[in-house]
């Protein structure tokens, strides 16, 4: 069953999906189009789902669930997992939702990805300082998504490729 995400409890379970790209507006409208409907059919062994999702800085689809209303099963996770491959595919062009890729806010507000291989060559250079903010795709609810989604770098697992100088020195 579908809800407003605001409607969720904050103890409410969610996954974040990261886009391989930057999302269009239309792109935006497509995916909610999509995710409303089969969130409405969502279910685990024939017991609906109260769930919600958004689309947040037109990079990431967060889907939430009420574990307290109906607990998702392994499968119906596997069935909401193929819905959002499906809607990737449905996009023009495709896109990938499991990326994963470390996401940024940059200055102005816009989301910077770097490939993995990539993140101790952005620290060298100083594209990502300890200061960062980093999105933190690893929240796991609705509570944690509102406070803990966007964190300083120094902050998340990215603070393994910062050195103790510059991780105090700010």
């Amino acid at each position: 069953m579908y809800v407003d995400f605001d409607k969720l409890p904050d103890h409410a379970r969610v996954w974040v999906y990261q886009a391989n790209r930057p999302l269009s507006d239309g792109d935006v409208k497509t995916i909610e189009e999509a995710l409303k409907p089969a969130l409405d059919q969502w279910a685990a062994h024939g017991q609906p789902l109260l769930a919600s999702a958004q689309v947040v800085e037109n990079r990431f689809v967060v889907v939430g669930v009420d574990e307290g209303y109906t607990l998702p099963s392994g499968c119906s996770i596997d069935s909401s997992v193929r819905t959002l491959q499906e809607i990737g595919r449905q996009v023009d062009p495709p896109v990938d939702f499991f990326d994963r890729s470390a996401a940024i806010q940059l200055g102005n507000g816009t989301v910077q990805t770097y490939a993995l291989p990539m993140l101790k060559a952005a620290v060298s250079d100083g594209s990502i300082t300890p200061e960062t903010i980093v999105f933190n795709t690893l929240v796991q609810t609705k509570a944690e998504f509102l406070t803990t989604w966007r964190i300083r770098a120094a902050d998340s697992w990215l603070k393994r490729y910062f050195n103790v100088t510059q991780v105090f020195n700010r």
